[in-house]
Order: structure tokens, then C-alpha cells, then sequence
């Protein structure tokens, strides 16, 4: 229509295949026949990104007119009659098909999306059975140099959300679109392979990608033989946000908490130890809880930022080197993890350091990249050998062929198992804040928190302030989650326009929870309730605080000294350098 602004309050009548729906004049056509039950078919659309309308696949006949209308793209009004089941219509959306599907790589049985692909299903549901065109698929190859992300264009649908995430949501701009016409294509700057980008692997471009041109580098090759070796003591880590969202790979709602489940899975797979990254969250947040009074007392560069989120490190390091004295020189979890279970762990539990192998299991594909940094070998070996995603663990557990939903739920083993309330939110934005706060103010006042939980931290807005009072000495806080809404604080901070002494910065949208290594899928819905969920399992937890974790004591008191002590310096923190770009 397009001839007056549309009324958010106005409300309009309109119908859909017969079917009556009430609705405000700004719902879009898609929505308004979702009202009515009816799905209108979609591949370029991506609820949580902005509408391109490039695939035409959602079309729908506008009663008394030839010409068809995109459902993702026009709003409806008053009196308007659509028709989404129509023989011309089912005809334009199978020929739209079979047009994409003429030039894509028809190995459905050996692509990673194998039955969780979007382009299949709907293939599936218009049930393509006597192809009009001949299948020429574009032969290009697949770039797999970077040890992280795989692409494999020539499986590409042009469908732009990549890109979309990549350049607006994100803003890294490693990925673009280039050419017109026949020759469009989403590609980098000259065609350069990812690891010559500015691309910091945050995988954001993965998770909204519907068809198996984008997947992380499968590992679990390297983690069964290790599992199979007997010369090898095969230790694995867990990601906070992993245990939320792992279920939905066997049909559990989003959010649902399988943290039993999960560490019963893994004992079958056959690791010998299976600990928790949320030990050394706790960790983490003992040594920069520390960092940040030093700099408040000391006079160190403020405010600190949280340094959790290699795709945040690797965005710093690109487009704002010279905030790197702000960055706080702790490892992330998962590096303090990867350095501890290869010195404090073997000295317990009387084992060769050199006999040990260390998994994380991780929301995130930026974490590959990161056990592999040269700085990450504080124990005088790598501290994390192999990197998996969550998909990647559910991959193995669907090869090992137990069923997940009918395991008992088992616990974490001692002592790199044992975790507080403060640990398991690192998964979600705020929660790092969080944790640190509660921490913080009984360092600060040594007196007891009476209420742990720090509800204005919480929640999936782009950028968050909060104010804390700790016994007169007030400390300013922000959190920012996405790297667009990152830039935002970063600039006010270059600016010198504000006054913060702590910020947190989580690479990816909603934190952890919406990691690039999270299952296929995931939307804001999902990362509201895996955020639910991580905040239940903090609530559920007998401890709710990291310094008082009695595993993270008897480690500083057997072991590391004291948080900022010479050991805690050579193993748990590091330095960044800028990256050129």
C-alpha cells in the first residue's frame, strides 16, 4: 500500500484464505496469517533481522489483483483479502524452489544440516519429485583454512541474513554481497579467505545461516581418538550456557536445564573427568574481582572490561588496540580451566601432565580459535586441545547411539566440578556482572550480601547501566551484548564521556546463551528461555557467590596463593596484542 504511515494502535480487519483476522495495521501479512494458523512458507526471513524479502518464496494473491505480494515485507489494511493456497500461488512458490534448487549441490546425505535444514524441508513440503531444470551446481570450493568456520558457497541460497548479522548486527563486516543479477554472491572483501578479514569467529554469521553453507570445523574426530587412546587421561570442560540449550538437539523445550543429563552423556562417551567451566568462572571472577578494586585503589586504567568472550577479544584487538590497556589480563573460564587441569589438577590427582588431554565443550565457535592463540599455554603445554560446540556434542552422542532423554542425571567430579549460582549465569549477558558484584561488595565491605541477585544487570537489552552502592563507594557499571552495541560504549569510553569503572562486553547477542556454536535455530524466544534457565539453575544452586566456593578456596590455599599472586599471574592471566587488519 504505502500511501500513509500505518497506526500501530489501529486496529484492522482483514482475511486470510477465508479465514477472518483482527489485527494492528502495522502486522506484517506473514504475522497476520499466523494469527489464522496458517504458515506461509519463508527461507530468506529471520525473525530476529531486518526484512529483505530476496527469496520471493512467501508470496500470496491479493484477492482481485495478477500481481502477488511478499508476505514478509507488506503490512496488511482494513478490508484487504489475501489468498496464501491457491493454485497459481502453490505453482510460483514450487517454481521459486526449483529455481534455488537447480543450482544447489543436491548431497543432502553427507551436509552437515542434514534434517535441519531449511531449503530441505521446504523441498519436502512441496514434494519436488519431477525437477523442470537440470541440477548445475556452481562449483566452488570449500574454504576451510581458518581452523573455526567452514564455508561452503557454493551451497549459498543468497538469502543475506549472514551478512545482515555480519554487517548491521555485529558490525565486523568481514562478509559482504558483490555483483548483481546471475553473478550475485555473498563473498568477502576481494574474495580473501576469512582469516585475511576482519572476521573475529564470533559465528553469529553460522547461526542464522538456513542451508550447510556455513558450519563450524567439525573435532570430533580428534576427541574420540583421543577417547580411544591408552596413553591418554581425556579430561572435558562445560560451558555454562551449553547445559541450557543442549536438550534441544533431543527434542527438550529451549531452556530446559540438562545439566545431569549431560554430564551422564559424557561419562558414556568415555572421558575419564567431566568438570565444569563454572569452577573456573568462579575462578575468574576471584582474580578479576581482585584486577578491579587493584585499579580502583592503584590507579589502573578504567573502567575495566571483562576480557570472557574471545570474539569480543578479537574485535578490541581489531578495531580499538588502543582500549587494550582497558581489557582486564585475565584468561577467559576456559583458559584458566585448560591451564589449571594441566598443573594444579595432575599434582592432585598424582597424573604426567603430559598424559593429559582437555576438551571444552563450548556455546561458541570464537573458542576454537582461542585455545589455539599462542599465549594460551601458561601450563607449558596448550591448555585446551580441542574446542567442541554444542552441536559437535550432540553430533557424538547421536553416534554413540544411547538415548539422552531416558539417562539419569549425574554430577560433576571433584574438584573441578564443583560450582556456585555466580558461575552458571556467565552464561547470559549480565551475568558475569553480576557474579563479579556479588563478589566485590563483601571484598569491598566484609559484610554478608543480603540479597545476591543484581536484577538491573539482567535481561537482553543492548546496552545496560547500573549504579551499585557498595557501603558509600559507589561503583558505575555497564554491560553491552553484540558487538554493534559494544562500539557504542567503546566510543563513549575514547571519548572520555563516561564514567564507568566496570564494563562487561559479551560478543554475542543475548551473551552466550545465543553463542555461534548453539543449535540451529535459535531466535530470541530460544535465548529468553535458555536465559530463564540459567538463572533457575543459579537459583537452585546451595552456593550463590564465587569466593565462597570451598573447591576455588582449598585451590588458592593449596595452590595459587592468592588471587593476583605470582602463580595466578603466570597461569590465569595474558596479554593481547592489536591485530592488523
Amino acid at each position: 500500500m504505502g500511501h500513509h504511515a500505518s497506526d500501530p494502535n489501529k486496529i484492522v480487519n482483514i482475511t486470510i484464505d477465508g479465514i477472518p483476522v483482527s489485527c494492528p495495521e502495522t502486522t506484517m501479512i506473514l504475522d497476520a496469517a499466523k494469527m489464522a494458523g496458517i504458515e506461509i512458507p519463508v527461507l530468506c526471513h529471520h525473525p530476529d533481522l531486518k526484512v529483505r524479502a530476496t527469496c520471493r518464496i512467501c508470496i500470496v494473491e491479493l484477492k482481485g489483483q495478477r500481481k502477488f505480494k511478499t508476505a514478509c515485507s507488506n503490512e496488511v489494511w482494513d478490508g484487504a483479502e489475501f489468498i496464501s493456497n491457491s493454485p497459481a500461488i502453490r505453482q510460483a512458490r514450487k517454481d521459486i524452489l526449483e529455481l534455488i534448487l537447480a543450482e544447489h549441490p543436491q548431497d543432502c546425505l553427507k551436509c552437515v544440516r542434514n534434517t535441519n535444514c531449511e531449503l530441505q524441508k521446504l523441498a519436502n513440503d512441496f514434494g519436488l519429485s519431477n525437477p523442470i531444470f537440470k541440477n548445475e551446481p556452481k562449483q566452488i570450493p570449500v574454504e576451510d583454512s581458518n581452523g573455526v568456520i567452514v564455508r561452503d558457497m557454493a551451497k549459498c541460497v543468497k538469502c543475506g541474513r549472514c551478512v545482515e548479522m555480519c554487517q548491521e548486527v555485529q558490525t565486523v563486516g568481514a562478509i559482504n554481497t558483490a555483483h548483481r543479477s546471475g553473478e550475485y554472491e555473498v563473498t568477502t572483501a576481494f574474495d580473501r579467505p576469512l582469516q585475511d578479514t576482519t572476521c573475529v569467529y564470533c559465528g553469529q554469521c553460522i547461526s542464522v545461516c538456513p542451508v550447510g553453507a556455513l558450519y563450524e570445523k567439525d573435532e570430533t574426530e580428534k576427541v574420540w581418538q583421543a577417547i580411544a587412546a591408552t596413553d591418554k587421561h581425556v579430561v572435558v570442560q562445560v560451558a555454562p550456557a551449553v547445559r541450557v540449550a543442549l536438550g534441544e538437539e533431543f527434542g527438550m523445550a529451549p531452556g530446559s536445564v540438562a545439566t545431569g543429563k549431560m554430564v551422564a552423556a559424557l561419562r558414556r562417551l568415555g572421558f575419564d573427568k567431566v568438570f565444569d567451566t563454572d569452577f573456573s568462572a568462579d575462578v575468574t571472577i576471584m582474580e578479576e574481582g581482585h584486577e578491579l578494586l587493584e585499579r580502583m585503589g592503584h590507579g589502573g586504567a578504567l573502567p575495566l572490561i571483562t576480557s570472557c568472550s574471545p570474539g569480543w577479544i578479537n574485535f578490541v584487538e581489531t578495531f580499538y588496540p588502543e582500549l587494550l590497556p582497558n581489557v582486564s589480563s585475565c584468561k577467559s573460564p576456559q583458559q584458566m580451566f585448560g591451564a589449571l587441569v594441566k598443573s594444579y589438577y595432575p599434582q592432585k590427582a598424582g597424573i604426567d601432565p603430559s598424559k593429559i588431554f582437555s576438551v571444552s565443550i563450548m556455546p561458541c565457535t570464537a573458542k576454537k580459535y582461542e585455545s589455539a592463540r599462542p599465549e594460551m599455554s601458561g601450563s607449558g603445554y596448550r591448555d585446551v586441545d580441542v574446542v567442541l560446540t554444542t552441536r559437535e556434542l550432540a553430533r557424538m552422542i547421536k553416534q554413540a547411539g544411547f538415548d539422552f532423554n531416558t539417562l539419569a542425571d549425574e554430577k560433576f567430579d571433584d574438584p573441578m566440578g564443583l560450582s556456585t549460582g555466580a558461575a552458571v549465569i556467565f552464561g547470559t549477558s549480565g551475568g558475569v556482572m553480576e557474579a563479579a558484584l556479588r563478589t566485590v561488595y563483601e571484598v569491598v565491605t566484609g559484610k554478608d550480601l543480603t540479597n545476591v541477585d543484581f536484577e538491573g544487570v539482567r535481561g537482553l537489552t543492548g546496552v545496560k547501566e547500573a549504579e551499585v552502592d557498595l557501603e558509600g563507594k559507589k561503583v558505575k557499571v555497564a554491560i553491552a551484548n553484540g558487538l554493534k552495541n559494544a562500539r557504542v560504549i567503546l566510543d563513549k569510553i575514547k571519548a572520555g564521556e563516561c564514567d564507568y569503572q566496570f564494563v562487561e562486553i559479551m560478543c554475542c547477542p543475548g551473551g552466550c546463551i545465543g553463542g555461534g556454536g548453539q543449535p540451529w535455530g535459535t531466535t530470541k524466544a530460544t535465548k529468553e528461555a535458555r536465559m530463564a534457565g540459567l538463572y533457575q539453575a543459579d537459583r537452585d544452586l546451595p552456593i550463590r557467590q564465587s569466593h565462597k566456593n570451598p573447591a576455588v578456596k582449598v585451590l588458592y590455599d593449596e595452590f595459587l596463593g592468592k588471587p593476583l599472586g605470582h602463580k595466578s599471574h603466570e597461569l590465569l592471566h595474558t596479554h593481547y596484542h592489536p591485530r592488523h587488519k
